[in-house]
């Protein structure tokens, strides 16, 4: 007998024996035989050699004998390293709550019931530069800020909160809605109502415009305060009246829109204000768990000369204690101290309440996810693990068509799109066309449309909404296009409208699921079967017509019902290996997981394609 042949490509192993670690081994980890070693999801190679004490090159070498091929620098998941730490006689353990984790700052709040208390509302002021944003936020905190800051437009984003009848509101005072946008871009949906300033005098502007768009592309409600009222030029019947051709009806229009006059100088209107404020959040029902460890976002970061990086961090869930190790973004720590927005040092902070976090190792971005943890070392492998994956991006996105608004087949798909000219005249013109391309399944939704170059503004409100940006006539700013590079914002530019209208067809085609369709690609005749091995079956075959193919799926049927569904594992033509075998010929079938042909079977060889559905 001749003696059997290895595959050159399989080299015959004998089974792997777990083996108790040598004395030398034992001496070095301190760990005695069958200790179990605890591993995350993805661990570091020089993690894993710092765990079981032991030296670089035998890592190294046990790596290469399982044929992995890795350095002290790259990442290995948990099935490598723990046949790594099998083979030096100890037990591997999967970490707990270690594993690499989306810390989206939207937190889903999955507690019981029973855990979950009333937060209070957090609320973003957008509006139009010098409508009076700061001096309003001055009168309700009875505090001089505005008089801080340069030429009085806010330079800085901060949190404050304050107490109404002892109900607290927290407010996000941004530069305006590109932070507030930008945040959004980083996965931090922070606001749960958006207070739009809109000066009497002066009406509705561009950048109000923009910052309505923003507030209706984060799905917020939408309060307006009228500021400036007392003066000669304040007419505010036409600023609610701009407000309707925006889509936001006043209440004493008949609408939902909640408007109200109010002035910083004086304080009139402000007691009204905050009480439809505690009105819309009520409706709302905002609610957290102070019981659990704490996540939030990063709304402002900066280094003090003092006190090192200070990062101004919003609760969102649960409480955020003195001593807690923490993580934001890359960046970890522990919390050394917490200072309010009042300035005075506190022990804990829960959800709503905005504080300044001393403790960090680095600088955090605004936007930035943090989250406290149980123990520093589950920290310290979380932050590595992003290191070592590239860090958070400003917004993780595939290509518009795979991701946008895939809940379900039965539900109508919309097209975000943001709309440039170069002129007034023509964002109408574009905006009509536009609308009038939609399918039962599929349609346009404009979130901004404007006069001017595509701005750094424009591509966040993209990347935030997973939106395209179409510019007719424009240019787009260097910075813009730097930013949209970053975030993978698709922007188009174009002459003519006709390629516009082409082009979003083609985009509203392609956010529909496509068809699966089967495609039969022949059927074969079992006449003999063979057996290989102890289990093994090879159906000896004859195609009968079209042709069987040996990567496509094969539907084994036996007296008109199907005995097995699945793909074909070899195709031989006598004793060689074929892609294909055309009708009329004979040949040799194994169908994975199928050990029992009978004479007679019929199988049946079949591909899918994915067919565009319109």
């Amino acid at each position: 007998m001749s003696p059997r042949r290895r595959r050159p490509n399989r080299p015959y192993r004998s089974p792997r024996k777990k083996r108790a670690p040598s004395v030398a081994v034992q001496e070095r980890t301190g760990l005695s035989p069958g200790s179990m070693v605890e591993l995350p999801e993805q661990i570091l190679v020089q993690d894993l050699v710092n765990r079981l004490n032991l030296s670089e090159i035998d890592v190294v070498k046990q790596l290469i004998r399982n044929g992995v091929m890795a350095n002290l620098t790259q990442v290995i998941d948990y099935e490598t390293a723990a046949l790594v730490v099998s083979d030096f006689g100890y037990e591997p353990s999967a970490s707990v709550g270690t594993g690499a984790e989306d810390l989206s700052a939207h937190v889903v709040l999955d507690e019981e019931g029973a855990d979950l208390q009333a937060r209070p509302p957090i609320v973003a002021i957008l509006g139009h530069v010098d409508h009076g944003k700061t001096t309003l936020l001055d009168a309700i905190r009875k505090a001089n800020v505005a008089e801080g800051e340069a030429g009085g437009i806010t330079q800085h984003i901060g949190a404050y909160q304050v107490e109404v009848d002892g109900k607290p509101i927290t407010f996000l005072d941004t530069p305006g809605h590109e932070a507030f946008t930008a945040m959004r871009a980083r996965g931090a949906q922070v606001t749960d109502i958006a207070i739009l300033i809109i000066a009497a005098d002066d009406g509705v502007m561009p950048q109000t415009i923009e910052a309505i768009d923003h507030a209706k592309a984060a799905d917020v409600p939408i309060i307006v305060a009228l500021t400036k009222t007392d003066l000669p030029t304040a007419n505010p019947d036409r600023s609610k009246t701009q407000l309707m051709e925006r889509e936001l009806v006043v209440e004493e229009y008949g609408g939902e829109t909640v408007a109200v006059a109010v002035s910083g100088k004086t304080g009139d209107g402000i007691a009204d204000l905050l009480d439809n404020i505690l009105l819309v959040a009520e409706i709302q029902e905002l609610k957290a768990n102070p019981e659990r460890l704490a996540q939030g976002v990063v709304v402002e970061a900066h280094v003090d000369r003092n006190r090192g990086p200070v990062a101004t961090v919003l609760v969102q869930n649960g409480t955020l204690r003195v001593g807690d190790p923490i993580l934001a973004g890359q960046i970890s720590g522990r919390v050394r101290a917490l200072v309010d927005d009042a300035g005075e040092r506190v022990e804990e902070a829960a959800p709503s309440k905005p504080v300044e976090v001393l403790g960090l190792d680095g600088l955090a971005q605004a936007g930035d996810p943090l989250e406290a943890f149980q123990s520093n070392k589950v920290v310290k492998e979380q932050s590595e693990q992003r290191r070592m994956a590239g860090g958070l991006d400003l917004v993780s996105r595939g290509s518009i068509t795979e991701e946008i608004y895939a809940e379900g087949d039965t539900q109508i798909r919309e097209l975000p799109i943001i709309i440039k000219t170069d002129v007034q005249g023509s964002v109408e013109a574009l905006r009509g066309s536009l609308e009038r391309i939609s399918h039962e399944q599929t349609k346009v939704r404009i979130l901004h449309a404007a006069a001017g170059s595509i701005n750094e503004s424009d591509v966040l409100l993209a990347a935030a909404s997973n939106a395209m940006i179409v510019g007719f006539n424009t240019p787009v700013e260097p910075g813009a296009r730097t930013v949209a590079e970053e975030a993978r914002v698709q922007i188009g530019t174009y002459t003519i409208i006709y390629e516009v209208i082409d082009d979003v067809s083609k985009a509203l085609k392609g956010i529909l699921e496509p068809v699966i369709k089967e495609v039969v690609d022949g059927h074969a005749e079992v006449r003999q079967v063979f057996i290989i091995g102890r289990r093994a079956r090879v159906a000896g075959c004859y195609v009968a017509d079209g042709k069987a193919l040996r990567n496509s799926m094969a539907r084994v049927t036996r007296d008109g019902e199907v005995v097995l569904d699945a793909p074909v594992q070899t195709l031989k033509r006598f004793k060689d290996d074929a892609r294909e075998v055309a009708t009329g010929l004979e040949c040799g079938v194994a169908v994975e997981g199928m050990t029992d042909f009978h004479e007679g079977d019929t199988i049946e060889f079949y591909h899918q394609e994915r067919v565009a559905a319109l």
